[in-house]
């Protein structure tokens, strides 16, 4: 199995470095042989803030991280960065979970290849 960490770190909107690594994850975790993990840290912890509503037919961070999710990607968000940011544990949306440093350096042992946006 081909083993891939995606750490992001922007925000879900305003910049669309998030939007470009989903969309990346969520086509290599349809592929069959393919393990997917995302990290997310800094300012994009709050891409896993559940409820987002955006106007219509503007892309949603939040569906692209559920589809990822559903596909078997493992979704970690920093746990030092929603405390940072105040989101509480119960705020992360379904198909995430809080995480640590310690994850992210377990999951880059893990993964073959790393790709930081």
């Amino acid at each position: 199995m081909a083993k891939t960490l995606f750490v992001l770190n922007d925000p879900p909107y305003g910049t669309e470095r998030s939007y470009n690594a989903l969309r990346l994850a969520g086509s290599l975790a349809k592929r069959d042989g393919e393990g997917v993990k995302v990290f997310l840290i800094g300012d994009a912890a709050s891409c896993a803030k559940g409820q987002h509503k955006v106007p219509q037919g503007y892309y949603n961070i939040e569906v692209m991280l559920r589809a990822v999710a559903k596909r078997g990607g493992e979704i970690g968000v920093c746990g030092t960065c929603i405390d940072a940011r105040g989101i509480a544990d119960d705020e992360l949306m379904e198909g995430t979970h809080r995480s640590s440093l310690e994850q992210l350096t377990e999951w880059t042992q893990w993964a073959e290849k790393t790709l930081v946006f």
